[in-house]
Order: structure tokens, then sequence, then C-alpha cells
């Protein structure tokens, strides 16, 4: 039988499991929807309704069937678009934390083939092109399992998914304040306003005067809880949904600029090629053809 003590989970809620492998899941609504940090990678797998994914400094569009592995303190949230109606189940989780597979590498050393994965998730994964009657299955079978049982379902999805070469990283910070939960609070607050605020003028007087600080206190603050300053976290919160629009719209780059808070496109065009190291219409470019090679192997599969 599992362990059922309660395992506080600092920004997040209860949970009644201090097993290796813990698995959650909700529908929508959920008080769980929400921007938040903790201890634990998490897998989630959407299995229903869609809208925009934040993980970290990156915003994108989510739908059923996406599969995203989280770090620890690294910050995340679902937030559903277009009233949509209410489901019984959207997200499945399984959940881990980092000291039980460092701990049982000492024992086992064959779990040290996750080590590159877990050293990924600290950015967020998404896993593509993946078989999405596997992955249900998997996660079903280590919701209705427990104990010695859960761990030994789990950790072939691990493998897998460790072996799989299909995924893109997500976020370019990994905010880091476990020590101080008040500071991590603040630091959340700033990381939400600006994926909510990125499209107008941020400045550096409204974002401190948030959380009670002095600009020059926010600033020094800001760059040691997450390696970047304050405008260069903004720039990247912005590239990262010019990457969107950009792949997902015929939209002029121009008007992308524009869209995503920049209000000189010679600026853009800089520091989107400082951040991605190419050009929005080179990025574009080989966004199509990626589609284009994607949609030929598909099609040759079928």
């Amino acid at each position: 039988m599992p362990n059922t003590a309660k395992r506080l989970t600092p920004e997040y809620e209860l949970v009644k499991d201090n097993g290796t492998i813990r698995y959650q899941e909700h529908g929508y609504p959920s008080e769980l929807i929400r921007w938040h940090a903790h201890n634990d990678y998490e897998l989630h797998y959407i299995v229903a309704t869609s809208g925009k994914v934040f993980i970290g400094d990156y915003i994108g569009n989510y739908s059923a069937g996406q599969l995203i592995l989280t770090g620890p303190r690294l910050p995340h949230n679902w937030i559903c678009q277009n009233d949509q109606k209410a489901v019984e189940l959207r997200d499945m989780i399984i959940r881990f934390d980092h000291e039980s597979f460092s701990l049982g590498m000492k024992i086992l050393p064959e779990l040290a083939e996750i080590l590159p994965l877990l050293a990924k998730a600290k950015s967020g994964i998404e896993f593509l092109n993946l078989d999405h009657q596997y992955l249900r299955k998997s996660f079903e079978a280590v919701r209705e399992s427990s104990g010695l049982n859960r761990l030994t379902l789990a950790l072939p999805l691990l493998q897998y998914l460790a072996q799989s070469k299909d995924y893109r990283l997500l976020s370019t910070v990994q905010i880091d304040l476990k020590s101080n939960e008040n500071l991590q609070r603040k630091i959340n607050t700033v990381v939400d306003y600006v994926t909510q605020h990125y499209d107008q003028d941020i400045s550096l007087a409204d974002v401190s005067s948030l959380i009670g600080m002095s600009d020059s206190h926010f600033s020094r603050f800001f760059k040691k809880a997450t390696g970047n300053r304050f405008i260069e976290f903004v720039n990247r919160v912005r590239i990262s949904r010019a990457c969107n629009l950009l792949t997902e719209t015929d939209n002029q780059i121009a008007n992308i600029c524009y869209q995503v808070g920049f209000n000189n496109v010679a600026n853009f065009n800089r520091r989107f090629h400082e951040l991605k190291g190419v050009t929005p219409r080179e990025f574009r470019s080989q966004s199509e053809i990626n589609n284009k090679v994607f949609a030929l192997f598909s099609a040759e599969k079928q």
C-alpha cells in the first residue's frame, strides 16, 4: 500500500503520497490551474482542451496530446482559451523528485540513463511526434498502480522519453529560489505580470512597485534570482511569443515586432538574432522547411 502521509509541496498543493513516483490528475476548471513552481519534476500529458502554455519565459500554444516535462522550481501553467466547456480530465501528471533518483543511482547505476533527461528538464521539454496510444496506456497504468509496481511501470516511460530525439527545450530561464518561498512568490508575481503584458510597455518602476522594492533593489534581486537582467527576461518572453507567431501565422514580420511589444523593427531583429542565432525571416523559412519535411515523413508512414 502507498504511504498516505501528506507531503507539502511549496507554491502548489498537498500531495497524499510519499512514493518515488507520484500521480495526479485534474479537469477543467480546477484550482490547480495557476502559475506555480515546486520542487518536483512533473510530466504533464494534456488529454483535453486547448489554449496557452507558459513554461518559465516560454509562451506557446497547447492542445490535447501535448507532453511536457518540467524541472524543479520552473514556473508553469496551462490556460484554457475560447470559453471551453468543463471537462472531467484535462491533465495527467507523473511527479518525482531529484533526490530519489540521485540516491538510487548509487545502488542502481542503470538509472543514470535518464540523467540527461533530467538535466534538460530545467528548461522544460516538449516531446514531439510520440506514440499517444502508448502514452495514454502508460499514464493510466501508473495511475492504477502503487508501490514498487508503480515504479516499475514508470521507469520504461522515462527511458522511452530519455531516448527520444524529437523534442524541443522551452524556457531560457531557470528560476531557483527554493531557499526562500517569500522571494519565490515575488519572482512569480513579476514573471506572471510580464507574461500577461509582454505586448505592452513594461517599465522597471511599474514592476518593482508590484513587489514593494526600489528600482535598484529589484534589479539586483531579479538578476540574482534568474541570472538575467530584467530587460533581458522581458526580451526573451517577447521573442518566444514572436517565434510562435512566425510559425503559426502569415503576419508580416514588422507587424509581429509590434505585436510582441517591441517599438523598433531594427531592435527586434537584433534581439531576435542574439537569442536565436538567425533573423526572424530565416527562422520562419527554417520552420516552413521543417514542417514540409515532417509532412512528407508522416505521409510515408501512413
